[in-house]
């Protein structure tokens, strides 16, 4: 059980802690921002349930997950042990959530992965829920190096949501776009359909 001076370590780290946490805030909110572009999509409510099951929601668990670990570690810990055991526990957590995401992105109608998407959607989270992991067996031996781990698992978390969500922005613009221009053709096409009846009706 560590105690005392290596304690101290922690206290090194709050800026940091205090950058991610207020960066991955304030990413989170922009997120349901975000969101609201879905409305404007014309797609079947299964199609955009899954997408958004497999897509958004793992970008903002990211981002909760760098939050949550700004503010855990940001806390007056009396033993690493204690920390060391709620880290051992948040990566395994965050490894089965990645199962569950690898499953949902299967789902997706219509939809085919890449390796890029296989690489931002799954292998860069898993590899930082590893490190999690790997910190919390490290940190009662080497809390320095333990420390260091988690802060790259953070920013690789804050990287992969950042990335993965402008993919997502980018999509659902793109798709709303296509949406409103295939209902105004739509429309169009019923209008000149409504005239032509008029004008035979006239005759």
């Amino acid at each position: 059980m560590t105690q005392g001076p290596d304690l101290l370590l922690l206290s090194n780290w709050q800026n940091f802690y205090m950058l991610l946490g207020t960066a991955a805030a304030t990413l989170t909110g922009l997120m349901f921002v975000a969101t609201t572009l879905i409305a404007g999509i014309d797609a079947h409510l299964p199609t955009l349930n899954a997408a958004v099951s497999a897509f958004n929601t793992p970008t903002v668990v990211h981002f909760g997950t760098v939050l949550l670990l700004a503010g855990v570690l940001s806390a007056p810990w009396q033993t690493f042990s204690s920390l060391s055991l709620l880290l051992a526990i948040l990566g395994l957590g965050l490894v089965f959530y990645s199962v569950i995401v690898l499953r949902r992105m299967r789902r997706v109608p219509h939809y085919q992965m890449t390796l890029e998407d296989w690489s931002w959607y799954i292998t860069f989270p898993l590899l930082a829920n590893i490190l999690l992991i790997v910190a919390a067996i490290v940190l009662l031996k080497n809390p320095p190096l333990a420390l260091y781990i988690v802060g790259l698992a953070m920013m690789l978390l804050l990287i992969v949501g950042i990335r993965n969500a402008w993919d997502m922005v980018t999509f659902l613009a793109v798709e709303r776009s296509h949406s409103q221009n295939e209902n105004k053709n739509v429309e169009v096409q019923e209008a000149g359909k409504t005239g032509r009846s008029k004008n035979k009706a006239g005759k």
